[in-house]
């Protein structure tokens, strides 16, 4: 097995495995999707009443969405992760929420306005910030207020899409286009436009690959002259993140858990007597 890094973006990777089966593919990219911890909203508190500003002005802290949409929208919004952090029922605290296993966040936005992201607050772990400062959240009017405190917890992907640290998971297998130049007069302008992708050439044939999601080198599907390979035992994968983690992080905790997983299942077997 040998894996190979194709592109690396902080939010995006792509990368192959070779020497794997389908079911092994299977595996990691179900692993991606449902299984990498992440922070996330579970406890939202709105308090209602009256509010008085510094002028002492008086705002109304009901809102134009119901309390549960509001929530909702506060716990969907991708916070920067530590992975050192503890889960909650795995936490020396016996659950209570300390700061090895919780962090705390706070708004408190006066109207007319829009709520943003940015307006969620960090209040316990400075480095807990969101990720996205720009998401909007609920819209204000004149004499409304917003006042809340949260808590975000590590959760997976597997129990909520809160949870869920990457998006756009895909696999496939390696593919690779052989070009019979003397069938395919346009070879020479696919080399030029898409260097990378050349994999070798000779005299008689010349061969691309699409790995790196070149969507030019796909339109050799249909161009004459042209056999096209496909490797079952080489796949190659692709993922971006919501920023919540890097894709590196995501990716090494990945292939660590997948044996996790695995052990798991195999303790969880019951042989007969």
């Amino acid at each position: 097995m040998e894996l190979k890094i194709l592109e690396l973006r902080d939010n995006f990777a792509r990368f192959s495995i070779s020497d794997i089966t389908p079911s092994i593919a299977n595996s990691i990219r179900r692993t991606l999707i449902s299984d990498i911890p992440k922070l996330a909203v579970e406890k939202v508190i709105i308090h209602h009443g009256q509010i008085r500003d510094m002028q002492n002005h008086q705002y109304d802290s009901s809102l134009p969405l119901f309390d549960e949409v509001v929530a909702q929208r506060i716990a969907m919004v991708p916070i920067k992760t530590d992975l050192k952090m503890n889960f909650r029922e795995e936490c020396s605290c016996n659950g209570q929420g300390c700061a090895l296993c919780t962090a705390t966040y706070s708004i408190n936005k006066l109207g007319p306005c829009v709520v943003y992201s940015s307006d969620i607050q960090a209040v316990s772990n400075p480095d807990a910030t969101v990720a996205d400062p720009n998401i909007p959240i609920v819209k204000l009017g004149p004499k409304q207020a917003l006042l809340v405190s949260a808590e975000a917890i590590l959760g997976r992907g597997s129990t909520h899409s809160k949870w869920q640290a990457t998006s756009g998971v895909s696999h496939k297998y390696h593919r690779e286009f052989i070009i019979n130049k003397k069938q395919f007069e346009d070879w020479d302008r696919y080399k030029k436009s898409y260097p990378r992708s050349v994999l070798k050439e000779n005299d008689k044939e010349i061969t691309f690959t699409d790995d790196f999601g070149v969507k030019g080198v796909s339109q050799l599907f249909e161009a004459p002259g042209v056999e096209i390979r496909e490797d079952s035992t080489n796949f190659v994968f692709k993922f971006e993140t919501d920023g919540s983690l890097k894709a590196m992080d995501v990716l090494e905790y990945a292939l660590k858990r997948l044996p996790q997983r695995l052990n798991i299942m195999l303790d969880s077997l019951v042989t007969p007597d």
